[in-house]
C-alpha cells in the first residue's frame, strides 16, 4: 500500500514504512498535569494505543513495535506497576475481538515470566488467538531491555555453535540478528518517542542502527493518528543514505 500526499503542489506516491516502533512516554506526566493519579495516564495511554494500532493496520504498515514495559520500569511504585498490568489485561479483554477481526497478529518481545500471572494468561491467550493472522504484526515489548536481549542472543548463538562444533569466527551480523527477539523482522524504519525526552532508554539497541529517530513533546495519551501521520511525513523528508552519499 502507498500513501498519496501533496508536495509543492504535486502529488507523490510514497510507500508506507514497513516497521514503526514507538516509545510511549509521558503517561504519568500527562496525568499529573491534570491533577490526576499517574495510573489515569496509563489508562488514557491504552486508549491512544488502540487508535494507533488501528491506524497502522489501515495504512498497511507491516510491523508496529511499542515499548509497553521495560526491565527498568520495575523500579516504579508497586501501585503503578500493578495498575499498568491490570490495564493491560483489560485492554486485551476489550480489544482482542477487534484485533482478530482486523487480522492483527500480536507478538511479545521480552521476558513474560516475571509479569503477574493474570497478565501472562491474558497475553498468552492473545498470542494463541491471533497467531494465524496475516495483517499487521503488533509487537509488544514487555519486560524488555535492549542490552539483555543482545546478551541472550549471544548466549543462544554461542551454545548452538559450540554444541554443533561450529566456528565462532564465522558469525556474521545477519546470523546474529536471527537470534534477536525480532529475528526475521525488518529493522524499524522509524522510532518515535513521545513525551519530550530524547533517548532510547534501552529500546531496540541492535535494531536501531539505521532507523530514523523522531522525537515529539506530545505526551502519549495525546498522540493521535494525525500526529502519527505528521511523523511519517517527517520521515519522508529524510534522505536515508545508509553510510553512502
Amino acid at each position: 500500500m502507498s500513501l498519496t500526499s501533496k508536495n509543492n503542489g504535486a502529488e507523490e506516491n510514497r510507500q508506507v514504512p514497513q516497521h514503526i516502533a514507538i516509545i510511549m512516554d509521558g503517561n504519568g506526566r500527562w496525568a499529573q498535569k491534570r491533577g490526576m493519579p499517574r495510573i489515569a495516564g496509563h489508562n488514557s495511554g491504552m486508549k491512544a494505543l488502540k487508535e494507533i494500532v488501528r491506524a497502522c493496520s489501515d495504512m498497511g504498515v507491516k510491523y508496529l513495535t511499542v515499548y509497553a514495559f521495560s526491565t527498568e520500569n520495575w523500579k516504579r511504585s508497586f501501585e503503578e506497576v500493578s495498575g499498568i498490568f491490570k490495564i493491560m489485561v483489560l485492554y486485551i479483554h476489550k480489544e482482542l475481538k477487534e484485533l482478530t477481526e482486523e487480522n492483527v497478529r500480536i507478538n511479545v518481545i521480552g521476558d513474560l515470566s516475571r509479569i503477574p500471572s493474570d497478565a501472562q494468561k491474558a497475553m498468552n491467550h492473545a498470542l494463541k488467538t491471533t497467531e494465524e493472522n496475516t495483517g499487521l504484526t503488533f509487537n509488544i515489548a514487555l519486560n524488555y531491555g535492549g542490552r539483555s536481549e543482545i546478551v541472550e542472543a549471544a548466549k543462544k548463538l554461542y551454545n548452538e555453535k559450540t554444541g554443533s562444533g561450529g566456528s565462532l569466527d564465522d558469525i556474521t551480523e545477519e546470523e546474529f540478528g536471527k537470534y534477536m527477539s525480532t529475528g526475521g523482522v525488518p529493522d524499524p524504519d522509524i522510532i518515535i518517542r513521545t513525551g519530550g525526552e530524547m533517548r532510547l532508554s534501552n529500546f531496540l539497541l541492535w535494531q536501531c542502527a539505521y532507523s530514523e529517530f523522531i522525537f515529539t513533546d506530545i505526551f502519549w495519551p495525546d498522540f493521535s493518528p494525525e500526529e502519527l501521520a505528521k511523523c511519517i511525513d517527517e520521515f519522508y523528508g529524510r534522505h536515508r543514505r545508509y553510510g553512502g552519499v
